[in-house]
């Protein structure tokens, strides 16, 4: 079976003690990067081995190397920063809790791929399972929607769309080398659908001064285009999230504002959101074109309790009133970890849901 596979995970993964404390020394100092590299290495190969024995036919690094999902892999590129700014949109968690929103980016320049960014961290991976090694990159979508043109530098870019167009060949080489290096699973993060499903966000993209009913359809078309030039032998699916930050969320709202315009989106299949009523009901895969795989994001990574399996069955048959069964996989909503601080759960969780994942698979599909 090509990616996704019926049980499937999102790809962040739990940041072990040890690799916490070396990354913390290696930010002061304290620790050279060649020792911090052998940390990595040892902590991703455990991570390897607990994937491949909870079942799982895609493995990943649990992004071990990155201190956020979106950010390390963006500023590896020329002309992008990250910057400790603020934004207007929230995390919320039980009880009523809030974090401010701070890991922003601002294009400061011509965007260039001038070395390979993630390239050699699949390398590693790819040497180090008999599995399918999946590596997950951020679409460059979200960059824009958290501020529209204010993110883009005027001097740069006075014409928004010779952005669009260096950040697409810049990721289009990117992608090049992977394919290169044998790389057959490439998932692409997008945080911006769900967030334009959200009508506090939209209300803030306003003000930005863009237009959400239009962003969708194209940021479903720069996604698209960065995957013009990817061999056919290279799977490609998209995750789509409404936040994922220490066990709270971001949005809320159907995908039924943007499921026209994110299903005609150039990949094999479809990650989506739905461990809570946050992400509304299942009519909106109607619009998934035939042959397209989704992957139903059933199981919370934000939470310990285990889920029932005879719930997810009910769940799984449920969306197959709108695709097909044959259509349909299981997954954890998002990444246990999307960064360092990781999610409100422990490593034998994070197993167990995985485990979970196949087992449910497996008992559906067989």
């Amino acid at each position: 079976m090509k990616p996704p596979f019926r049980a499937d995970h999102v790809g962040s993964l739990l940041r072990p003690p040890e690799l916490k404390e070396a990354r913390e020394k290696a930010k002061r100092g304290a620790l050279p990067p060649a020792k911090l590299k052998e940390v990595e290495d040892a902590a991703i190969r455990r991570a390897v081995a607990m994937q491949e024995a909870a079942g799982l036919q895609s493995v990943t690094d649990g992004e071990f190397r990155r201190a956020f999902w979106h950010v390390d892999f963006l500023t590896g590129f020329d002309g992008i920063a990250a910057t400790q700014g603020q934004y207007a949109l929230k995390f919320h968690g039980e009880g009523g809790a809030e974090s401010e929103t701070k890991s922003m980016m601002v294009v400061n320049g011509k965007v260039r791929r001038t070395k390979p960014v993630m390239v050699d961290h699949f390398r590693f991976l790819k040497n180090t399972t008999k599995k399918t090694p999946k590596l997950c990159i951020p679409a460059p979508t979200y960059l824009h929607m958290r501020g529209g043109r204010r993110v883009v530098n005027a001097q740069a870019y006075p014409d928004v769309e010779e952005f669009w167009s260096d950040i697409t060949l810049a990721y289009r080489q990117e992608i090049a080398d992977l394919a290169k290096a044998g790389l057959e699973y490439l998932q692409i993060d997008d945080v911006s659908f769900a967030c334009l499903c959200d009508e506090g966000i939209r209300a803030q993209v306003k003000r930005d001064g863009e237009d959400p009913a239009k962003l969708p359809a194209k940021y479903a078309s720069v996604i698209s285009s960065l995957l013009r030039d990817r061999p056919k032998s290279m799977g490609v699916t998209m995750h789509t999230c409404r936040g994922n930050h220490a066990s709270m969320w971001m949005a809320e709202g159907g995908y039924d504002a943007v499921a026209e315009a994110v299903f005609q989106t150039e990949v094999d299949g479809f990650f989506l959101e739905y461990d809570t009523a946050r992400a509304g009901g299942f009519a909106p895969l109607r619009f998934v074109p035939k042959g397209k795989k989704v992957v139903l994001g059933l199981i919370s990574t934000k939470k310990a309790q285990l889920e029932d399996k005879n719930q997810l069955k009910k769940r799984i048959d449920e969306a197959s009133k709108y695709i097909a069964l044959e259509n349909l996989c299981l997954s954890p909503q998002c990444g246990f970890a999307s960064s360092e601080v990781g999610n409100k759960l422990t490593e034998d969780d994070q197993k167990r849901k995985l485990e979970l994942a196949v087992q449910v698979a497996q008992e559906v599909w067989g």
